[in-house]
């Protein structure tokens, strides 16, 4: 047996402008086949600080074809290659993509290795190496790479490794189990018998006084890998090969890769390789071995012992090639055909965007990953409301206090289908508590304070929750009304605090507690439990229980990850609060800005845009009452922060239709932003999108309504036609066979509601037709669909005034009343019997301006004649005027059509009443 030498010491890195400009100092060195656009320099955190990778990527590449990437493989060189041995794979990721194929490949020089950063070392090296950099350290260094590469997790992640490159991919696979979802790898070796002695073509470079002179002071170890090629290389392509390594300066690497053979027990690396050796035996993920027999290193006792260890995994042996099987065979063949049959991605014929992946049926999974991941000490939530330095929790953090509290919420009674009211305002601390009823299986149950007391009140005692969590106000409130639920605060109270609102603990005393070993014997809820019941705004009728299961949720996350680019590593700042509860279930940061969430017009610019400065956040979502005080308050805005708005590349509003003058004034203040404005509802959340440029081309045919956009990927609508007393038919039809129609909307999706809680018969109605098989939900909305499949909005079903010449929606009149100067929102309303109502339009001023008839609500008559030209398509018999309509105190966006309906009634009637 070889007894093992000392470490070798490697040295100083090579010239400063090589380094950072790889190709610059390759001007004389022909690199064939390497396409220098995939070449680019990244700093990366690592366990002794910043340092500088060489990367070559193809994914610039395919952005600049128009290609999104469906999956990535992280490929990684061994010793003493680098990068270069994936040219023939880069190539084909780039020459053979096609869209809903196409694999992004990332390959990175290691540290010491390529045209990466070198690492300082004493000048000689002496005949025995005092330090390396081991296994477990280029683990993490690629923990590092990844944080700061943009590499999208919530699509298929596949490592591929060759050499020494094939263990630490392996290992790192392993490491990140819960991230990547195949791998692959040429020769290599996961273990080694420390009994044994290492093959007879390492023996003489690890002989202690050989291996700096034979790996480091000369060549000598490079010249014989590149000569193990079948047939020998081409000279242009053996120089590619050495460029990285034409000095000692730049061989410090390559030693200290043979350094770090742990052939001995006692070598620094052994416990990581045992680590991941063992842990491959519990590799479930397909796994393709590629091997070239005549490898003098790797020989077959090394492919055997990794076929037991994964013996499900797929080999293909290229007969007659040996070590360098990438030089000696077109692997990328078997890579990409493999990778196919595995994932069978491919595009649709007609280039629409395909239905999402298959997200994971739990929501919790992702927060889990993440915490695993290279992530795990970046920011997950970060809330503004705590302060001007917002509280910060980590991947790693946010996930410990999720098992923490599950646990103990567990040891404390609460079960898997246990119903737990949360009273808790949005923030750090709702994510906790949300994360760990969902790890438990328990049923969140969320009735914002927006619907004020008495509906707050009906909606929770109609949910009946065994528990309730929550802060003090809540607890005060559902101790007063006499809710039902046993109580848990969220802060330790005194006991005599504790007695008066009957809680039984506190959240934060659960949070000290060690009791996530306990957790691990509880099993995961079923992707058919339910997961929350959500109350809708009550904006029209009494706010109803929505039920949501894990896998619905799951499928709504995959699909905003899919449609809005919101994925992991994403920072959005959330000023609409399920995406604040979605993000760690996306994988994106989450910013909870500072405001009031129950009402969404005290969101200022400067609150966003300090959210911004404070999460780096790239993503904008809010109301579109938060919208508008946003844009009012901008002048407030210093230089700095006006920087930080133009960073926000997606600003999203949701919960109401936009008018496309406030997503012009948006733009101003947005500049590189696309605004979007996706229609959905509590039932489901996205169901159509559309961005600002094209609202304006949709409104400029002048149809009725406002323009909500195309159905997203995975989403169905059908229309129900109305009659002429505004009833939807039963029957029905497909948009091509209604078009123009006024109708009712229906929608099928993966990611819709699973049912409204204990409302048999809403559920029922809301549910009624089955067409073709699939779960429909119709919207209570109407409007129309357009020849190019737009969808356009024109109310709320209850709201339809039934004319003598038929239905009108109130949106064919408000849109372009909507757009006068001296008008700030209007609200057409029915007034008389069903069948011959009358249009009644009430008008709220702009600032500044009176539109009123003196002190009568009635308008001015330059007022009335403006509004009745501007609304052509319907007849107006009168026009009202109130200083401000009246809206929902959830969303302060949607008007109360139906009390503004009675009011404008009266006054018609002459009767003397109040504003309302």
């Amino acid at each position: 047996m070889v007894s093992w030498p000392s470490p070798l010491t490697l040295w100083k890195p090579i010239p400063a402008a090589a380094a950072r400009s790889p190709f610059a100092a390759l001007r004389h060195t022909p690199l064939p086949g390497l396409d220098p656009e995939w070449s680019q320099l990244v700093s990366a955190r690592t366990d002794d600080g910043d340092r500088g990778f060489h990367v070559l990527d193809t994914g610039p590449a395919l952005q600049a074809r128009g290609i999104t990437p469906t999956g990535t493989i992280l490929a990684l060189h061994g010793n003493p290659t680098w990068s270069y041995m994936w040219r023939h794979v880069l190539r084909s990721s780039v020459e053979q993509a096609r869209p809903g194929q196409a694999w992004r490949v990332i390959a990175p020089d290691q540290l010491d290795m390529g045209f990466s950063e070198r690492l300082a070392h004493p000048d000689p090296p002496g005949p025995h190496a005092t330090s390396y950099r081991g296994m477990e350290q280029r683990l993490n260094d690629l923990d590092g790479l990844m944080d700061a590469l943009d590499v999208e997790i919530d699509k298929p992640l596949v490592t591929l490794g060759h050499d020494w490159g094939g263990v630490i991919s392996l290992a790192w696979a392993v490491r990140h189990r819960n991230l990547v979802q195949a791998a692959m790898s040429l020769n290599t070796a996961v273990d080694h018998p420390h009994a044994e002695p290492v093959p007879t073509a390492l023996r003489a470079a690890m002989t202690p006084g050989v291996l700096a002179g034979s790996t480091v002071l000369t060549d000598a170890f490079l010249r014989v890998t590149l000569s193990l090629a079948e047939g020998g290389l081409e000279p242009e392509v053996a120089a590619a090969y050495r460029a990285p390594y034409v000095s000692r300066l730049g061989r410090g690497g390559i030693g200290g890769f043979v350094a770090d053979i742990p052939a001995a027990a006692e070598h620094p690396s052994r416990e990581a390789l045992e680590r991941a050796s063992s842990g491959l035996q519990q590799w479930e993920k397909p796994t393709l071995l590629v091997w070239g027999p005549k490898d003098p290193v790797f020989r077959d006792r090394y492919l055997n012992d990794l076929l037991e260890r994964v013996p499900h995994a797929d080999l293909h042996r290229f007969e007659g090639a040996g070590h360098l099987v990438s030089e000696d065979r077109d692997i990328a063949e078997v890579l990409f055909t493999w990778l196919q049959d595995q994932f069978g991605m491919t595009g649709p014929p007609d280039g629409t965007s395909p239905p999402p992946a298959e997200p994971p049926t739990r929501l919790h999974e992702q927060l889990e990953a993440m915490s695993l991941s290279w992530r795990r000490d970046s920011p997950a939530v970060v809330d503004m409301t705590a302060g001007p330095e917002g509280a910060t929790l980590s991947w790693q953090q946010l996930n410990t206090q999720v098992d923490t509290l599950a646990a103990g919420l567990h040891r404390l009674g609460v079960r898997r289908g246990h119903r737990v009211s949360l009273l808790v305002q949005p923030g750090n601390s709702l994510t906790v508590v949300l994360y760990a009823c969902l790890r438990l299986g328990a049923v969140a149950v969320v009735a914002d304070a927006g619907l004020g007391i008495r509906g707050m009140t009906r909606a929770v005692r109609s949910a009946r929750p065994n528990w309730v969590i929550g802060q003090r106000p809540g607890l005060v409130l559902a101790r007063a009304m006499g809710w039902p639920g046993t109580r848990i605060s969220m802060d330790p109270l005194s006991p005599r605090a504790a007695r008066a609102l009957g809680t039984v603990a506190s959240v934060q005393r659960l949070l000290r507690g060690d009791e996530t070993p306990a957790l691990k014997e509880l099993a995961h809820p079923e992707a058919d439990d339910p997961a929350a019941i959500l109350f809708t705004s009550g904006s029209t009728g009494p706010a109803k229980g929505v039920i949501y299961t894990h896998q619905r949720l799951g499928a709504l996350v995959a699909l905003l990850r899919h449609h809005l680019q919101v994925k992991p590593g994403s920072s959005l700042i959330a000023g609409f609060a399920p995406f604040a509860l979605l993000g760690p279930a996306i994988g994106a940061t989450s910013v909870t800005a500072d405001m009031s969430v129950t009402k969404p017009a005290t969101l200022t610019a400067r609150a966003v845009a300090e959210a911004a400065l404070t999460g780096e956040a790239t993503m904008f979502f809010g109301s579109p009452a938060a919208l508008r005080n946003v844009v009012a308050t901008s002048a407030e805005l210093t230089e700095q922060q006006r920087t930080a708005l133009g960073r926000i590349r997606l600003v999203l509003s949701a919960g109401a239709p936009v008018h496309p003058d406030l997503l012009d004034q948006v733009a101003q203040l947005f500049p590189q932003a696309e605004i979007h404005t996706p229609y959905g509802m509590t039932e489901g959340l996205l169901q159509a999108d559309i961005e600002r440029k094209e609202v304006h081309r949709a409104m400029a045919t002048g149809q009725p309504g406002v323009c909500v956009g195309r159905a997203v990927a995975g989403v169905r609508f059908a229309l129900a036609p109305l009659d002429g007393l505004g009833r939807p038919a039963q029957q029905l039809l497909d948009p091509e066979r209604a078009q123009g129609t006024l109708s009712e909307l229906v929608v099928s999706a993966a990611h819709l509601k699973a049912g409204y809680d204990r409302l048999w018969l809403t559920d029922r109605q809301s549910r009624r037709d089955e067409k073709d098989d699939l779960l429909w939900h119709r919207t209570g909305d109407v409007g129309h669909i357009d020849e190019a499949g737009r969808v356009w909005i024109q109310g709320r079903l209850q709201h339809v005034i039934t004319t003598a010449e038929g239905p009108v929606g109130p949106g064919v009149v408000e849109t372009p009343v909507d757009a006068l100067d001296a008008v700030a929102r209007s609200a057409a309303v029915g007034v008389g019997p069903a069948g011959t109502q009358a249009i009644v339009v009430v008008v709220e001023p702009a600032p500044g301006q009176r539109l009123s008839l003196g002190s009568s609500p009635l308008a001015q008559p330059e007022v009335s004649r403006a509004v009745r030209a501007a609304s052509r398509q319907a007849a107006v018999s009168a026009v009202l005027v109130v200083e401000r309509l009246p809206t929902d105190i959830r969303h302060n966006s949607k008007i109360e059509r139906t009390a503004l309906a009675a009011w404008a009634e009266q006054v018609l009637a002459g009767q003397k009443v109040s504003a309302p």
